[in-house]
């Protein structure tokens, strides 16, 4: 499996349980964490499936989505360098062409 990456929020729902749960598994040591430009928690997602096929952590019921404007925070955060770089782009060729 590749060492992808995913959120605290991810981890969570994929061992059915809470963010707080995961992060307790974090800072017990159980799980690997690392710092993604300095700000964002990320766990390995082979990591996280490991530790939910050998059953060590007990489902909660509690669920949380992962909402519409998270998801869009987070491409707006990973993808600002493109974004931006788009928008100059265009600036220039509209200001080569219509200048």
């Amino acid at each position: 499996m590749s060492d992808q990456f995913i959120s605290v929020r991810e981890a969570a729902q994929t061992l059915g349980t809470s963010e707080r749960k995961i992060m307790d598994l974090v800072e017990g040591g159980e799980l690997q964490a690392y710092r993604i430009a300095g700000q964002f928690l990320r766990l390995k997602k082979s990591e996280v499936v490991n530790i939910r096929q050998s059953g060590t952590i007990a489902q909660e019921s509690t669920q949380f989505p992962y909402a519409p404007s998270e998801r869009f925070k987070d491409f707006l955060y990973f993808n600002d360098f493109y974004i931006a770089s788009i928008v100059i782009i265009v600036a220039l060729v509209a200001l080569i062409f219509y200048v």
